[in-house]
């Protein structure tokens, strides 16, 4: 069975990528493909790693782990998403590590599914907008305290996924920026899913609605009714230009109140952030989608 899990990153799509996929349920299952209902897996997945600590499961573990799931039904590819599962806000810097607990949780992953396909995905963020987003939301007073010693500017994404490939060799890794989803929305709803990119679905522009005034998403649906585009591409270059035109600015700036950071701060974050991109694009073992 192939066994898909969204780990992420935290503070990056807030759950509407898994919204957008559960529209979905039924033409995927159609497919042999069961998106569950969070509740399903969410707690049971993490205490149940938790318990092993470490140890290997009992023969049994998987079966009893996908019977809850899937409620005894059959099928091919169970789609899965936390964008906490390899830990909560305030501990994504825990031990002066960038997400100490990867190893953990994606060791305890491989080991309830031993013989199963395995499928990570995960969003990336600018560290000019994650640091501070994951700070606000970790209930933690002291910024010093919550970086446990990592200096913001050293902060290298590049770095974890090189550390799942090497966690978990067997499992196929995609990976994509989180500044990028509304223009590859749809892809990502489809590479879930594991369907053929001609699939029709359900939400592809649901992202796009929520940053986008409802006149520019009213001009947007009539102009592709009638020019509709010929290739992924070119949708994505319309997206981008009515984005341009009719996107909200408070739902697409970021607002940054981290003491000492400057402008400077952020600009060279954001360097080496897009740096840092280009060298997990071309890492082996990646598959990135970009806009």
């Amino acid at each position: 069975m192939q066994i898909v899990y969204h780990i992420g990153a935290n503070c990056t799509d807030q759950d509407r990528l898994l919204k957008s996929v559960l529209k979905n349920a039924e033409t995927f299952a159609e497919q042999g493909v069961k998106v569950p209902g969070p509740g399903k897996y969410r707690r049971l997945i993490r205490e149940t790693i938790q318990a092993l600590d470490g140890q290997q499961p009992a023969s049994d573990t998987r079966e009893i782990l996908m019977d809850a799931i899937l409620d005894d039904e059959q099928c091919n590819r169970v789609v899965m998403s936390h964008a906490q599962f390899m830990c909560v806000h305030r501990r994504v810097f825990e031990d002066g590590i960038f997400y100490t607990l990867a190893e953990q949780k994606l060791h305890g992953l491989s080991d309830l599914f031993p013989d199963d396909d395995i499928e990570i995905f995960i969003g990336l963020r600018n560290p000019a907008t994650f640091i501070p987003e994951t700070f606000g939301d970790s209930n933690t007073t002291s910024f010093n305290n919550f970086m446990n010693g990592i200096a913001p500017l050293d902060l290298r994404w590049s770095d974890l996924i090189a550390r799942i490939r090497n966690i978990l060799p067997r499992a196929s890794l995609t990976v994509w920026c989180n500044e990028d989803t509304p223009l590859i929305w749809a892809q990502l709803i489809r590479e879930l899913g594991g369907v053929d990119p001609l699939t029709k679905i359900t939400g592809g522009f649901d992202l796009l609605s929520a940053i986008m005034s409802a006149d520019g998403m009213k001009h947007f649906v009539t102009y592709l009714k009638a020019n509709p585009p010929q290739t992924e591409q070119q949708k994505r270059r319309i997206i981008a230009a009515f984005l341009e035109k009719y996107a909200l600015e408070d739902e697409i700036e970021d607002e940054i109140d981290i003491p000492g950071w400057t402008e400077e701060t952020v600009d060279q974050l954001t360097a080496n952030y897009d740096e840092d991109i280009d060298r997990i694009v071309s890492m082996e073992g990646v598959n990135f989608i970009g806009p």
